[in-house]
């Protein structure tokens, strides 16, 4: 009798937190639910997930989308104050060539109660080539006619990006050098560059060019 009687005590006070659990649930339901539903439109920034370490894109990034939303007016001005969605795109089975990403409700991170009704543009098109390194000669251009002598160093450095790119680059360049004014030997310092934005040196592109001209 005593067990029977405990067992009921406890059904009687779990009973009451149960009551209460419900009553609060209710409660919070009744208050979105008299919430008016809006939409509004935000633009947010695209990250990629999982890109394979020996691809590389090889056309223009797309850094952000907008979304047409829709839900509960309290959700969607947290939206607008600080709470913006992200999209993210996986990348895990990607392979050299093009591919289109379609932006739906599996790639937006949104607040409950929050839905997309949908994304502009729809879809995210990119291009994805393997990694290629390869190590190019050093031109050096000079501002008036080139010195009679002078060296390089070093002559080579190693270039990294997406392998069509990279195959079509036979030299990186330096930024034009003045030596108008060098008198015997004297060591410039010069930057070198490839003029592609989708490609990238491996190391520091700063370059030496020991020059030795005649004395007047």
């Amino acid at each position: 009798m005593k067990l029977l009687a405990r067992a009921g005590r406890l059904l009687v006070h779990n009973f009451w937190w149960r009551l209460l659990a419900l009553v609060i649930a209710v409660a919070i339901w009744a208050v979105v639910a008299s919430e008016p539903e809006l939409s509004t439109f935000t633009t947010v920034p695209i990250e990629y997930r999982n890109l394979p370490h020996d691809l590389e894109m090889s056309s223009a990034p797309v850094e952000s989308v907008t979304l047409e939303l829709r839900g509960p007016a309290g959700e969607l001005s947290g939206i607008r104050e600080s709470r913006s969605p992200s999209v993210v795109l996986d990348m895990s089975d990607i392979t050299p060539g093009a591919h289109r990403f379609t932006v739906d409700n599996g790639d937006v991170r949104l607040a409950r109660g929050v839905h997309l009704e949908r994304a502009i543009p729809p879809e995210v098109r990119l291009e994805f080539d393997w990694r290629l390194e390869r190590a190019v000669p050093i031109q050096v251009r000079f501002a008036s006619a080139a010195p009679a002598h002078y060296q390089v160093s070093p002559a080579q450095l190693t270039i990294v990006g997406p392998a069509r790119r990279v195959q079509g680059v036979s030299s990186a360049v330096t930024d034009r050098l003045d030596v108008s004014s060098v008198r015997g030997t004297a060591a410039l310092h010069v930057h070198a560059f490839v003029d592609d934005p989708y490609i990238r040196f491996q190391s520091s592109p700063d370059i030496t060019v020991t020059v030795t001209t005649r004395k007047n």
